[in-house]
């Protein structure tokens, strides 16, 4: 039975940066490789367990080392750090980078960041006395993200595409996946990087790089893209010969501040597009309009790139990884375009997910792999009868409805649901990726106009332009939504935006964008048993099988992880109720009028 177990995240980088450049902001300090640390397990070709850090230290997005990821994944698998037959990482520097090239900062960033010997001393200390650190074995950042999708989409020939800020040294680089085996077809370099692009101008619209470009996502629908579109491919992006492209852009910062900051790209854009927007200030018109030119300028040079490979390979079905790759918009856009028969995004495909490419990759390499679709990533901590008993322990701020069985507990909360209550959901195995997908779940009636801005206003404290998502079963998901018949699959994990079919948009407001698009999750009953059964119970009572879908977090948090975290932020986000586990309805206690 190989073990073999991969993990993401360069714990040193942040640290690193704060103490060679102070001074500088907390947003400056996003700008970093290695964010995102996480582990899987990989047990005979199969992943049977897959868990993010922040969810245990409760730590947004850090890269902490995962030594509580890496715990809980081996005692899902049954196995002591000792069983492990490899330690796979999701970066290789190796023996590759020219130390004697490098300036003196970059040699000792090297040193004390990137090189192979920072991560076996990780294991060492967090490990003691096992001797794991001997047996790691660094992956290739893209090479990561590429394995966790082809080798998690159960094709056997795909083009695939890996986007990102940067790796070691590549921005993206296009690879031909046949028969379980993956080679490289096209690189594009760090400093032409359509993430870092992204990323830039998030920095710029006052949000967070490396954090926030979901948002500006969902603010590009606002914004008409041909103000700036022309400029765009003028001044910031350039389309090349043979599916290539030029970000003119980042050649822009020329010191080691305006490299580690993108000052010298920042300055340009004030200069071009006007001051930059401060965080927490008034959207203006003109910062929806540049929100828009940047989403169509990535949609096309995407398309360019891949238009191109997808001629000279004869590759008919794609799969996506890295962080672009959480681009919805873009993924929806590819799915309509028909230029494939079919699409795969690996759910988790920022870099929580290399955790899981790079554990593949070895797997693969050592003949222990066995190729299988990952569908809905339910790889986290489950939440079981005595986690629920030990959280509800003392409370005296929830009361407990015992339910006899689960058509019961399906009933009251479809009520509750269609009677304009908020719930969360909290059961069985958490998710693992940035989307909630119901089982750690915050959820609501989608044909309640004033739905949106409730839950955005009270509940999560977010900006009130980002929208909700809809989940739909999925034998009926192409009533609601305009997604080719045979890609519903495709969108089992949040990651494709379709239209809202014109006749469905002022019946599902709550979920319907700007632009009569929706980010819909189609619930497949195999795949997703449990939320399957609750959108069905809502559909029956309702005559609509689709069901409004958030995480389960308050702004500035990661998702809920255990039944205690899940009461505490149901009190905290002031829910009206939730399910927890297969047993209970809590609901908090209301105080007497008065």
């Amino acid at each position: 039975m190989p073990v073999v177990l991969g993990y993401s995240g360069l714990a040193t980088s942040e640290p690193f940066k704060r103490a060679e450049l102070p001074g500088l902001s907390d947003r400056q300090y996003a700008m970093l490789q290695g964010t995102d640390s996480a582990a899987a397990v990989v047990v005979d070709g199969q992943v049977v367990a897959a868990a993010a850090e922040e969810r245990f230290s409760r730590v947004k997005h850090t890269g902490a080392f995962p030594g509580n990821a890496i715990r809980y994944c081996l005692s899902v698998a049954g196995a002591d750090i000792r069983d492990v037959e490899a330690v796979a990482h999701g970066f290789d520097y190796g023996a590759s980078t020219p130390l004697g090239r490098l300036d003196p900062f970059h040699e000792r960033r090297y040193r004390s960041v990137f090189a192979p010997e920072v991560q076996r001393d990780l294991l060492a200390r967090h490990f003691p006395g096992t001797g794991v650190e001997a047996r790691l074995r660094p992956v290739g950042h893209h090479l990561a993200h590429a394995a966790s999708a082809y080798l998690g989409s159960g094709f056997e020939d795909a083009l695939v595409l890996v986007t990102d800020g940067m790796g070691e040294r590549e921005s993206a680089t296009v690879y031909a996946g046949r028969g379980g085996r993956i080679e490289t077809i096209d690189v594009h370099s760090a400093t032409h990087s359509l993430g870092t692009l992204y990323g830039v101008f998030t920095h710029y619209l006052g949000f967070w790089f490396n954090s926030d470009e979901y948002k500006v996502m969902g603010l590009a629908p606002y914004g008409d893209p041909a103000a700036h579109l022309d400029l765009f491919l003028e001044r910031f992006v350039r389309l090349l010969p043979e599916g290539r492209y030029a970000v003119p852009l980042l050649t822009r910062n020329r010191t080691l501040v305006e490299a580690e900051t993108y000052a010298g790209s920042l300055a340009e854009l004030e200069a071009v597009l006007g001051p930059a927007r401060e965080p927490g200030s008034p959207i203006e018109p003109r910062h929806l309009a540049i929100a828009a030119a940047l989403q169509a300028v990535l949609e096309r040079a995407i398309h360019h790139q891949l238009a191109h490979h997808r001629e000279a390979t004869g590759l008919r079905r794609l799969c996506l990884a890295g962080g672009v790759a959480l681009n919805c918009s873009n993924n929806g856009r590819l799915l309509r375009s028909g230029l494939f028969d079919d699409i795969f995004v690996v759910p988790p495909a920022g870099d929580d997910g290399t955790a899981i490419g790079a554990a593949l990759a070895v797997a693969a390499g050592s003949g222990s792999f066995a190729s299988r679709r990952l569908s809905v990533p339910l790889l986290g901590p489950a939440i079981g009868r005595d986690d629920i008993e030990a959280a509800l322990q003392g409370r005296e701020d929830i009361e407990v409805t015992a339910l006899p069985g689960e058509p019961a507990l399906l009933a009251a909360a479809s009520e509750a649901l269609a009677s304009g209550q908020i719930l969360a959901c909290a059961r069985g195995r958490m998710e693992f990726g940035p989307r909630a997908l119901g089982a750690r779940s915050i959820l609501a009636d989608p044909r309640r106009a004033d739905m949106r801005d409730r839950i955005n206003a009270l509940v999560k404290k977010r900006e009130e332009f980002r929208p909700f998502a809809p989940a739909v079963l999925a034998e009926a998901a192409l009533v609601y939504f305009d997604i080719p018949d045979d890609n519903v699959r495709a969108c089992e994990s949040m990651l494709f935006v379709s239209p809202v079919r014109p006749e469905w948009r002022t019946q599902l407001p709550a979920v319907t964008h700007v632009d009569g698009s929706a980010r819909a999750q189609t619930v497949d009953r195999a795949d997703n048993p449990e939320f399957w059964a609750l959108i069905d119970a809502f559909g029956r009572l309702t005559g609509m099988p689709v069901l409004l879908n958030t995480s389960f977090n308050v702004a500035g948090q990661p998702i809920v992880c255990t039944a205690k975290e899940a009461i505490d932020t149901m009190l905290l986000a002031n829910l009206d109720g939730l399910i927890l586990g297969s047993a209970h309805l809590v609901r908090p206690r209301r105080r007497p009028a008065g």
